[in-house]
């Protein structure tokens, strides 16, 4: 038996950040406060892989994150193994994200997914897809209701298999609950308390026909702070749009909605409405991630 292969900078970074659940943005904050500033921007680009601390002062903000994210010393600097690829290496196009990318293990993945039929999957065309967030007064999310435009490309497609994970790793598995035009077919659950369900339509789709189904996720108790909302695109989407709406005694101190395509994460701050809700919309969703991260002022 072989020692697993060590995980890379961008992985060491990203599973780091994740594990101590916090968010790039108080990261960025902390980092300036300590005297080794570095921009949001280039915080996403060390976690997806487009760029590395390689300067004095970038490797110098290693230390204190090592110490920030609760990570043994050495751990990020040792994880720098090799200098970046240049020139025609550089330029190699990235590898398509994978269907089990919020998964950290693809054993996991599969053995999730192998009860399930998801032959049918790929003669849905997703033409928009709406997730509508409710964050309580406890900072917790509450709800996640979705509602997807659905188009059939052959006759007898009768069901979308869709998947959800906890709020916290290892956390209580989220209830899964049809609203609109389907009912829940067979849910399993993995040891992590990740899900995957079949969404199965009130009937048999011909083709060319649409249909509009809608569920939701209940989050059970205790739910934990909520930082973030995140959709992973596996298929196209010609709309999709994410609305989060917050109570109005528990507001973020700021909010701002991302897309990551290709490795590459694009940030842009969002403004809460008069209904006290943030909404993002793209158009022409490819594969990829795309939310919204906020974070809360001190109790």
């Amino acid at each position: 038996m072989t020692d697993p292969a060590p995980l890379g900078f961008a992985d060491t970074l990203r599973t780091a950040i994740r594990d101590s659940r916090t968010t790039l943005e108080r990261v960025a904050e902390e980092l300036r406060s300590r005297g080794t500033p570095v921009s949001l921007a280039t915080l996403s680009y060390w976690q997806t892989g487009r760029s590395r601390p390689e300067r004095p002062r970038s490797l110098a903000a290693l230390d204190q994150l090592e110490d920030l994210l609760d990570l043994d010393r050495g751990t990020l600097r040792g994880a720098l193994d090799a200098p970046r690829p240049r020139g025609r290496a550089a330029r190699r196009a990235p590898t398509p994200i994978a269907g089990s990318a919020p998964w950290s293990d693809l054993a996991d993945y599969r053995r999730l997914m192998a009860e399930l039929d998801l032959s049918h999957d790929a003669q849905l065309t997703r033409i928009s897809a709406h997730d509508w967030i409710e964050i309580g007064p406890d900072r917790a999310k509450r709800l996640q209701r979705t509602r997807q435009l659905l188009r059939a490309e052959r006759d007898g497609v009768d069901r979308i298999v869709v998947t959800n994970w906890p709020e916290r790793r290892g956390g209580r598995p989220q209830v899964i609950r049809g609203i609109r035009n389907c009912t829940i077919g067979r849910v399993v659950v993995d040891r992590t308390g990740q899900v995957a369900a079949e969404l199965v339509f009130d009937h048999p789709l011909v083709r060319r026909e649409t249909i509009v189904v809608e569920h939701e996720w209940h989050v059970p108790f205790p739910r934990p702070v909520t930082l973030g909302h995140q959709r992973l695109s596996r298929l196209p989407v010609r709309e999709y749009l994410m609305e989060v709406r917050f109570d109005p005694r528990a507001l973020p101190r700021y909010c701002v909605q991302y897309a990551e395509t290709d490795g590459r994460e694009q940030v842009r701050a969002v403004t809460l409405d008069t209904a006290h809700t943030a909404h993002t919309v793209a158009l022409d969703l490819v594969q990829g991630r795309y939310g919204m991260r906020w974070a809360w002022s001190p109790y």
